[in-house]
């Protein structure tokens, strides 16, 4: 029996359109969400302010040897301000810490209260701070950053929090309501929805090579649907 290639594309076609129709429409909203929305605005640049650099009165402080001597293992010391006074930010292997810049002594973990002032120098907004906690465990919109980190989230209609250092108080990340619908578009955009990072995964493949063949037999059928001259008898 002779193959009805028409009615076989068409058929190839339109199952095609019913499987893959959906995701391509998601393809088409993500990405217009993607473009649409600066990218400074999803990394929320606006939201904190940019470290000011500010003179110090060296007389008095402790050199970086005894840092060095006093955590075994650093990397890098450098002069830091913080909240107003003089501290060695070292490297260390279990990570960043502040020595006090006069006594070379490691500075404990911040308070509550600390991280508070420290959020509020770094937040550019005028909202207030609605909630303060020491997460031991990632949430989803910071699992590429290991805990622990003090999540400050501040009042608004995009829901602004930062998350800072419980070391040294440094801003890790920020987060808000257009980062966090970017990355739901981003996640049905690659099509990976455990991490979020792979962009040549399985199902992502079999999906764009679907929806080629969908695009291809469309072209096919709409090549096919054009009226032909019969050729005259002789």
């Amino acid at each position: 029996m002779a193959i009805r290639w028409p009615l076989l594309i068409r058929r190839t076609h339109k199952w095609l359109a019913l499987v893959v129709g959906v995701q391509t429409l998601l393809w088409t909203l993500t990405g217009f969400y993607m473009v649409a929305v600066h990218i400074d605005i999803i990394h929320g640049d606006d939201l904190v302010r940019s470290p000011v650099a500010q003179p110090f009165d060296l007389d008095g402080l402790a050199a970086p040897s005894k840092v060095v001597a006093a955590a075994p293992g650093v990397s890098e010391i450098a002069l830091r301000n913080f909240a107003g006074r003089p501290v060695w930010r070292a490297e260390t292997p279990e990570g960043a810490r502040l020595f006090d810049a006069r006594t070379a002594e490691l500075l404990p973990p911040l308070t509550e209260a600390q991280i508070r002032d420290a959020a509020r120098r770094i937040y550019t907004g005028d909202g207030k701070i609605v909630s303060v906690r020491l997460l031991t465990k990632a949430p989803q919109e910071m699992q590429a950053r290991k805990p622990p980190y003090w999540q400050v989230e501040f009042a608004g209609w995009n829901r602004p929090t930062l998350y800072l250092s419980p070391q040294t108080g440094e801003l890790i990340s920020r987060r808000h309501a257009l980062w966090r619908v970017f990355d739901v578009a981003w996640m049905l955009h690659i099509m990976d929805y455990d991490e979020r990072t792979d962009v040549n995964n399985p199902l992502l493949r079999v999906a764009t090579w679907s929806a080629f063949a969908m695009a291809a037999t469309g072209a096919w059928l709409l090549i096919w649907s054009f009226p032909r001259r019969k050729r005259k008898k002789a």
